[in-house]
């Protein structure tokens, strides 16, 4: 196994691989449906990359030095024999946890097989459990309760389980509390996340962030928290346990205390193009070379010279100007 840095001495751990760009939410701040409408016009199966395709990538990535593989979509669950995907990858020599990205709609249905072909965690989006609430967020007039739902059926069949919160001032801000008593109460870990400038259409500017002080003050004078060390070396979530002992609640602060000094993560788009940063602007195209004649070796090169060059910290040098003017690849595109 060779360890590649980047020229800020960054090493590659992490890869998130997303399955499909299409998702049956159609969440405001991701995949708005004013831009993806109807007629929008998704990827066709030959412009994904193909499952033999995603096992060789990620078997190369983990000659780099990855360890864990995170699968995204859209919803990845929308592509079809998932658990078949998870089992081979979970074959792959150095990959040591498989993690998943969804919005859990579909886990009743799903997650004991996943569970039986070797994944071990999921990260469920829930954004409000007002049901009028979230149904304005996620463009479908879906309440909470098939979500909930599927966290209990992730649960049931021994999944991990986190949920991931996106707060958005003026959307969701007073649903901060409850949702952090109601997963207090069910043992839950719960990560709440800064509205970022991820894309160019979901409308982002810094007056629509509520902060991570913020959210960390309102939950602190209802249930007392104290900090917790990180877990290990790129942790993206700042960690905090209850006092009484029930458990930990996290926020993640890429906007107002950015954390690009210790990201190990790369991105690998549905049609696999290879993305260094979630704030890109382009990225190299793994696709054309993996359906061509070149050998692992090669590929394995050119990923390594990649990651070798890359100087990406955006959220540090984020200002008002650039994040009105840069153009940045979508999240339902890049996955999170």
């Amino acid at each position: 196994m060779t360890n590649v840095t980047d020229q800020l001495n960054r090493p590659l751990r992490d890869l998130r691989i997303s399955v499909i760009d299409q998702c049956n939410f159609r969440c405001t701040y991701c995949m708005p449906a004013e831009i993806f409408g109807p007629d929008f016009e998704f990827m066709g199966q030959d412009e994904r990359l193909s499952f033999d395709e995603i096992v060789r990538v990620s078997r190369l990535f983990a000659g780099l030095g990855v360890e864990k593989l995170r699968l995204t979509g859209g919803e990845p669950l929308l592509r079809k024999n998932m658990p078949e995907l998870i089992r081979r990858l979970t074959e792959i020599e150095g990959i040591k946890d498989i993690a998943l990205t969804t919005n859990g709609v579909m886990l009743p249905a799903q997650a004991e097989k996943l569970k039986a072909a070797g994944l071990q965690r999921v990260n469920i989006s829930l954004d409000a459990l007002d049901d009028e609430v979230f149904a304005s967020i996620n463009g479908r007039k879906t309440g909470s309760k098939p979500v909930l739902k599927g966290i209990e059926a992730a649960k049931k069949a021994g999944l991990t389980v986190k949920v991931n919160t996106v707060v958005k001032k003026g959307m969701n801000e007073e649903q901060i509390l409850p949702m952090a008593m109601y997963f207090k109460q069910r043992g839950v870990n719960l990560r709440f996340i800064e509205f970022m400038d991820v894309g160019s259409t979901n409308g982002w500017n810094f007056g629509s962030v509520v902060t991570k002080k913020d959210i960390i003050d309102t939950i602190h004078q209802t249930f007392p928290i104290e900090p917790v060390d990180p877990g290990y070396y790129g942790e993206v979530a700042d960690r905090y346990r209850y006092k009484d002992g029930s458990g930990e609640v996290g926020v993640i602060s890429s906007v107002t205390e950015s954390f690009c000094s210790t990201c190990t993560r790369a991105r690998i788009s549905a049609d696999g193009k290879l993305f260094t940063c979630l704030f890109a602007t382009e990225g190299y195209d793994l696709r054309n070379q993996l359906r061509s004649e070149d050998s692992d070796e090669t590929i394995f090169d050119n990923i390594a010279g990649i990651w070798g060059r890359r100087t990406d910290r955006y959220s540090e040098e984020r200002t008002e100007e650039t994040a009105r003017n840069r153009k940045r690849i979508e999240m339902s595109y890049i996955g999170g």
